[in-house]
């Protein structure tokens, strides 16, 4: 078996990444803890730097079994400018491995939509929607884009989750709705953890934000969430 667990993962129930497309991520979000990698370590920068291009040797090697695979953690496998041939081989490769389940994270998820029928049958779909503000913190989709096609997903079928990472201030009410309209799976609740300085809401906000939420949907805390809800 070629794949080993990792142990860094941007989620505890995650044990592997895999990461199929190099290059720039075409979203270039202001707070990607992928730009801070490419400052300490060469090899990161090297690999995701300049154009788009598919790493052709990562679709030779053996996926395992038993595996909780997040697929293009560096990046978004379905972003604008992602040929849809690459996703193809991805999706063909991944499906090759049943004994997994894969995580298909994009803040693209209208792609999704393009390539029903085609993910592993073990398969999560997901999306970031950070808060019901619209921003200019990223070049992906508006949220309220990205909360439209989850949807779809999830009324083809799909499994669906929602990450609300780095979390950004919000309005309440709308904030809920938008996430009870998708009724995802479960919902991963995280802080920036990189120092950017984004505009956050405080602990108590998070803490009804996350009350309420688990009337309806399971809730996944992350433990940097701490520094914002010390006091709660």
């Amino acid at each position: 078996m070629d794949i080993k667990k990792n142990k860094d993962n941007m989620y505890p129930w995650v044990d592997t990444k895999r990461n199929f497309i190099g290059g720039e991520c075409p979203h270039r979000c202001g707070y990607c803890y992928v730009t801070r990698m490419k400052k300490r370590f060469p090899g990161v920068r090297n690999r995701y730097t300049g154009p788009l291009y598919l790493l052709e040797r990562e679709l030779s090697k053996n996926e395992g079994r038993g595996h909780m695979v997040f697929v293009q953690d560096c990046g978004d496998l379905f972003a604008r400018g992602v040929p849809s041939d690459w996703i193809a081989k991805v999706l063909d490769h991944s499906g090759k491995y049943p004994g997994n389940t894969y995580l298909f994270q994009s803040k693209n998820p209208e792609r999704f939509i393009e390539f029903s029928g085609r993910f592993p049958a073990r398969t999560i779909l997901g999306t970031t929607i950070e808060t019901n503000r619209t921003n200019t913190l990223s070049l992906a989709p508006d949220i309220h884009d990205r909360a439209r096609y989850i949807k779809v997903a999830r009324e083809k079928g799909y499994r669906v989750m929602i990450s609300i990472e780095p979390i950004l201030d919000f309005d309440h009410d709308q904030f809920v709705q938008i996430i009870k309209d998708i009724s995802p799976a479960f919902v991963s609740v995280g802080a920036d953890s990189k120092g950017y300085g984004l505009p956050e809401p405080d602990g108590d906000k998070i803490k009804k934000l996350v009350e309420e939420l688990k009337g309806f949907v399971e809730v996944r805390l992350k433990s940097n969430l701490k520094r914002l809800m010390h006091n709660c």
